[in-house]
Parts: structure tokens; C-alpha cells; sequence
């Protein structure tokens, strides 16, 4: 078993390695492009379902934000700690690792297994099919054409075509990925403000009857309480998503923390807005109906104010989840690549294109996996059946950091979080990662399970017992090498 974490994605100049392209800009954009998907445009309702009222609804919304800052707060103080792409992977490699010979790399080993297998490529793919419904939307809405063999077809292929569009930016260039995201996730933005500006000139022309309803309906179920917060939180998630490109990151030590500042709260106000504008123009019961047809809030909401212009909206929705879809298969690859690093993924993961410096290999694979996934159909029960364990891992992530204030005493912590705050953020996630397993029992939850039991079986044969048919696993490097024209990373 090889694991040795290195200090930095990139040691000397010259050298072929990933390199830092990402300042506060760009670190901004990719927390903002990774937590504003397709989520707040398609299906905001069902904090409204549960939580029962307006007032309550928006006061869910605030605090799931003040949450999530929390939280992105305790991984800005893992990130500049712990100075290696990987998230919470390198947190458990460092905290737990030396801990036990067996069980100290198990953590982060089923972390990469699910993550890198099932969680991130399952989410590329739906993202980029909704990237193609809501592009298609205008086209077959003008053409009158409804559902059918012929337009999922068409759907899939485009989505196909977006995949490929993805995967060639991330293996072209850092640089051009960074772009690329930026422009992107300017656009997001603006689709965001138009829903807004619509609300907002809504209540201008006095149109306030729903708002004032206030918190008439709330609900009284502990249940439906907690449901309420959880939908909440799911939809915020991805504020940790900046300490998983950390090796890419100019000055870490201060750019983590600054861009998390900036983009959780940012995300925060949008999210409250835009769900004030759509309770603004719909009522309840239609976002609610709305939500339970699979129809997206926001087009409703643009068909009820924007006229000749609610193309907008679907655009805005295609806009959105493309650019997430990208930054998630960008922070993935770089899970791949420092796995690969330590010998829990094929050595290839890790290698770089000797010119492009791009994990050329990790990002075609991430590509193929989303491939499969986009071809076997309805995924969403797949996502469904391992997300719950996201919040898991935040929990494993708290105990790291724990863990490394005792072991790390001395190491420089350019910032510290008040202990109180990864506490509560671990006595949370174990609050979210059971509540669905007792509010809504599924045997989704016990097909998660048996994919983390199997990823120990993995471990054990492979990883610890180092049974791994090298012949192999040597000549897929090979191959690799040839046909990517990538190399070992620090070589000269």
C-alpha cells in the first residue's frame, strides 16, 4: 500500500505537474458553478411542501445558507492544513492514516470508491441531460412537438454531444476550463437576476397577496420540520467543493477562505430572492404541482411574467447546469488524480499530459463513466441511493479536523475555525444522514451500504493484501501513456 500525501500539486517550476491557474476569481466562480445547478430553476418547492408556509419556507432558506457557510468555514481551515487536491479524501488520508495500519486508509478509500464510481460521474449525467431538455425546451415547444421516442433521442445525443464538450475542455486545458467556468458562471448569475428583477417588478405592481400569508399553514409535524431542512440543505450543497481543486489554487492559505466568504452568502441571497419571486407570481399549490409533474418552477414562473421573453428561463436552466456539470467532472478528476497518486486508483489516474498538464487519463475516464450512465437511462434512483452518504462524509470530515488539531498542534493554520462550529456540523450530518434512513425508509439506503461493504472487500484483496494483477495494471499504464501521451507527474 502506497500512500504517501505530497505537500502540493506542483514542487518546482519546470516540472510536469498540475499547475495553480485558479486566483479568487476563479475559485469563486467554481464554489458558485458546483452549488447553483439546475436544482433552485427546477424543483425549490419542496422546502415550501414541507415546511408549510411562506414565512417558514424563507426561513429555511437563511438558515440552511448560514449552515452551509458553517460548514465551507470548518474546510477553510482542512484546506490550507491539509495543501493537496482530494477534499475530504486528503483529510482522511492525514488524520486517520496514521492511526491504523488497516483501518486508517479505509475512510478515504470508500470515499474515492463511491465518489469516483457512482456519486459525481451519475451526477454529470443527469445534469447534462438537463442541460439538453431545457436547451431542446424552446425548439420543441415551437416545433409543438410532445414526448416521445424521437425527442428523447434527440435529448440523449445532445446530452452526449454536451458530455464530450465537457470532458475535451478539461483534457485541453486548465486555463481554458477556467474561462470557460467564469463566463459561465456569469451567465448563471444573470438567470438567476432575471428571476428576481421578474419578482421583484411583480411586487412593484402590487401583486402581494401570497407574501402576505406570512406563515399561515406552518407545519406542526417534527417530521415534515426536518424534511423541510433537509431538502434545503441539499440544495446548498457543494460549498465545500473549492478544498477539492486545493493543489490548483494560488495562495490557498488566504484565497479558500476569502472565496468561500464570498460565494456561500452570494448563493444564500439568490436562493432567498428568487424563492420570494417565484411565491411572489405562484401560488402554493402551483409550485407544489408543478414540482410533483417534474415541471420546472422557474419556466412556470417565466410564462406567468416574462412574456415573448420566458425563453430566457429554460436557457438560463441550460446555462446553469452545463456549467455545473463542468466543474463537477473538473473537482472529480482531481479525486482521481491524487488517489491515483497514492495507489487507490489505476497509477494512469495521476498521470498529466506532458504538454497540456491536464490529468488527461482521470478526466477521460470520469468522461466514460457519465457515458454509461447517460446510455443505461433513469439514473435518478442512483443518485438517490448513495447522496444521503454525502452528508456522511461531512460528518468523517469534522472528526478529521478534530483529529488533526491534536496531531497537527504545531502546524501553521494561516486560520482557525472556533471549535463549537465543526461540532455542531458533525452532530448535523449525523442528524441528516439518519433521518431519511427513519422518516422515509427505502432499500435504496441498504443498496448504499452494500456498495460501501463491497468497496472493503476491494480495499482489503487489493489495496491492503496488495493482490493486484500487476502484469495487468502495467500494461493498461502503458497503453495509457501511448495513446494520452501522458507521464508520471515531477518529471523533469
Amino acid at each position: 500500500m502506497t500512500v504517501e500525501p505530497s505537500s502540493s500539486s506542483t514542487k518546482s517550476k519546470g516540472t510536469i505537474q498540475l499547475k495553480k491557474e485558479l486566483g479568487l476569481f476563479s475559485a469563486v466562480s467554481f464554489i458558485l458553478s458546483i452549488m447553483i445547478g439546475s436544482g433552485i430553476f427546477v424543483s425549490p418547492a419542496s422546502a415550501l411542501k414541507y415546511s408549510g408556509s411562506v414565512g417558514m419556507c424563507l426561513i429555511v432558506w437563511v438558515t440552511c445558507g448560514i449552515i452551509s457557510l458553517l460548514g465551507a468555514l470548518a474546510y477553510a481551515e482542512l484546506g490550507p492544513l491539509v495543501p493537496r487536491s482530494g477534499s475530504e479524501y486528503a483529510y482522511f488520508v492525514d488524520s486517520f492514516g496514521p492511526l491504523h495500519k488497516f483501518w486508517g486508509h479505509l475512510p478515504a478509500f470508500v470515499y474515492s470508491w463511491i465518489m469516483i464510481l457512482v456519486i459525481r460521474p451519475a451526477e454529470v449525467a443527469i445534469l447534462v441531460l438537463t442541460f439538453s431538455q431545457y436547451l431542446c425546451q424552446p425548439i420543441l415547444d415551437a416545433l409543438c412537438m410532445k414526448d416521445s421516442a424521437d425527442t428523447d433521442k434527440m435529448i440523449k445525443s445532445l446530452a452526449i454531444v454536451a458530455l464530450g464538450i465537457i470532458t475535451y475542455i478539461n483534457v485541453s486545458s486548465v486555463k481554458m476550463y477556467v474561462k470557460v467556468q467564469n463566463v459561465f458562471g456569469l451567465f448563471k448569475i444573470l438567470a438567476c437576476l432575471v428571476v428576481i428583477v421578474g419578482g421583484l417588478n411583480e411586487i412593484g405592481c402590487g401583486n402581494t397577496t401570497n407574501l402576505l400569508k406570512g406563515f399561515e399553514g406552518t407545519t406542526t409535524s417534527p417530521k415534515d420540520f426536518a424534511l423541510a431542512f433537509y431538502c434545503g440543505l441539499w440544495a446548498y450543497d457543494g460549498w465545500s467543493g473549492v478544498t477539492i481543486v486545493t493543489g490548483e489554487i494560488r495562495k490557498p492559505e488566504v484565497n479558500i477562505l476569502r472565496s468561500i466568504l464570498i460565494a456561500v452568502p452570494i448563493v444564500t441571497v439568490l436562493y432567498l430572492f428568487m424563492n420570494v419571486a417565484y411565491m411572489t407570481v405562484l401560488t402554493q399549490q402551483e409550485m407544489i404541482t408543478a414540482h410533483d409533474q417534474n415541471q420546472a418552477v422557474a419556466v412556470l414562473f417565466g410564462e406567468k411574467t416574462l412574456g415573448t421573453m420566458a425563453f430566457l428561463i429554460p436557457l438560463g436552466v441550460a446555462v446553469s447546469t452545463f456549467g455545473c456539470a463542468l466543474s463537477l467532472q473538473f473537482g472529480v478528476t482531481r479525486l482521481c488524480y491524487v488517489s491515483g497518486q497514492d495507489g487507490f486508483m489505476l497509477e494512469s489516474m495521476c498521470y498529466v499530459h506532458h504538454k497540456r498538464l491536464t490529468p488527461a487519463p482521470a478526466v477521460v475516464l470520469q468522461g466514460l463513466i457519465s457515458l454509461m450512465f447517460i446510455l443505461a437511462g433513469d439514473i435518478q434512483e442512483l443518485i438517490e441511493f448513495a447522496s444521503f452518504l454525502i452528508w456522511f462524509f461531512y460528518g468523517v470530515a469534522m472528526i478529521s479536523l478534530l483529529i488533526l488539531r491534536k496531531t497537527m498542534k504545531k502546524a501553521h493554520r494561516p486560520y482557525k475555525v472556533p471549535l463549537v462550529i465543526p461540532v455542531f456540523i458533525l452532530v448535523l450530518a449525523i442528524y441528516l444522514t439518519i433521518t431519511p434512513i427513519v422518516l422515509e425508509p427505502s432499500p435504496k439506503y441498504l443498496l448504499a451500504l452494500i456498495f460501501m461493504l463491497f468497496g472493503v472487500l476491494v480495499y482489503y484483496w487489493f489495496i491492503y493484501k496488495d493482490n493486484r494483477p500487476k502484469n495487468l495494471m502495467g500494461s493498461v499504464t502503458r497503453y495509457t501513456q501511448l495513446l494520452m501521451e501522458v507521464v508520471p507527474p515531477e518529471v523533469e
